[in-house]
């Protein structure tokens, strides 16, 4: 009994004196730019440090595999004449798939025999602004603007191939003036099943699904809200518990009070950090993998930020203009603004 009691304080010793992650200290960046011909390249999937595929405005779509040494371009058209403009971008067990922002809403996937027409939505008011899918690359979600009195949101079960539209007696209404923003494609978080989306405009939420996608809660958060251009622009979460949430307004970029937020239970309530303090207005926020969700990066155009305390505080490293940033490990990340994507590496 003595030996398994010791055993038990052996092991407890032992657990808690395991070092906890020491962040870094990052004061400036560097990153290589490739000039890319769409205007404004919003979207993007990393498959790894050589390989990314972008999607942008006037029907661009393109990708590279060997780091960006070379490159892949074409041009999707809607009946020969149509150029969609794309904000979207998703990567199932079928392959990557495309979302076009407003009337018609167009969701492409893009296969090795070309560009297949999926989804096809015409309303008036539909505005579709970012799309991911569940970590089993089989559940989809994409989110788009109200054409009623509740968000847009369509899911797929079978990889991409079909995408059906939830009913309003599905999901929380809206008020008025309430939507989103199809700013970096990360207005959409997902840990496991469970799914996120945060709202602009005249309010600031957040919306959250624990059922991938099928019923929904919301809530709300002090981020800057009450104009069209105010509101949350970007999410993400490195558990289920921990989050992050960053906007501010796009019209007074500048600003800086209440557009960053932080969760400690899974959304349901938000505390302002880093208030009237920089970063200021931000259209994407990243947590670094595999660092305990302290590190994190900011990217916007008004430049690029870095928190090492899980965003209570900031240093701008970059004043490079982008829209939004993806990782690939904790050492690497690509990154895609206007007639541009970036490569990013740590040391």
């Amino acid at each position: 009994m003595k030996r398994f009691s010791l055993l038990i304080l052996v092991v407890i010793i032992s657990y808690s004196c395991k070092k906890e992650y020491q962040p870094r200290n990052i004061d400036s960046i560097k990153i290589i730019e490739f000039k890319r011909d769409s205007s404004s390249i919003r979207a993007i999937h990393v498959i790894n440090s050589d390989s990314i595929y972008y999607t942008g405005s006037k029907g661009d779509f393109g990708a590279t595999l060997n780091g960006g040494k070379t490159w892949d371009n074409f041009t999707i058209k809607y009946q020969d004449s149509i150029l969609p403009h794309f904000r979207s971008i998703a990567y199932s067990k079928n392959g990557a798939y495309i979302l076009s922002i407003s009337n018609p809403a167009l969701l492409y996937n893009i296969g090795f025999y070309g560009p297949k027409l999926v989804y096809k939505e015409e309303h008036e008011k539909v505005f579709y602004d970012s799309m991911k899918f569940f970590p089993d690359g089989v559940r989809g979600i994409a989110v788009g603007d109200p054409t009623e009195n509740c968000p847009s949101i369509i899911l797929t079960s079978d990889g991409g191939n079909t995408w059906k539209k939830l009913s309003c007696d599905k999901l929380p209404l809206f008020e008025e003036g309430e939507a989103f923003f199809a700013a970096s494609n990360t207005n959409i978080a997902i840990i496991n099943k469970t799914v996120w989306i945060a709202s602009g405009g005249s309010k600031a939420r957040i919306l959250k699904s624990t059922d991938y996608g099928n019923t929904w809660e919301i809530y709300d958060t002090p981020i800057i809200q009450g104009d069209g251009p105010q509101g949350i622009y970007s999410i993400d979460f490195y558990d289920e518990n921990n989050g992050i949430a960053i906007g501010g307004n796009y019209a007074k970029p500048n600003d800086n009070c209440a557009n960053k937020a932080i969760t400690k239970d899974g959304g349901k309530t938000w505390t302002i950090v880093a208030d009237n303090q920089n970063p200021n207005y931000k259209s994407c926020v990243q947590y670094v993998p595999n660092t305990n969700g302290k590190e994190v990066f900011a990217v916007g155009k008004t430049g690029v930020s870095f928190s090492n305390d899980g965003g209570h505080t900031w240093n701008e490293v970059s004043n490079d203009s982008y829209y939004t940033i993806q990782f690939v490990d904790s050492n690497s990340a690509w990154l895609s603004g206007h007639q541009k994507i970036g490569k990013l590496t740590l040391k």
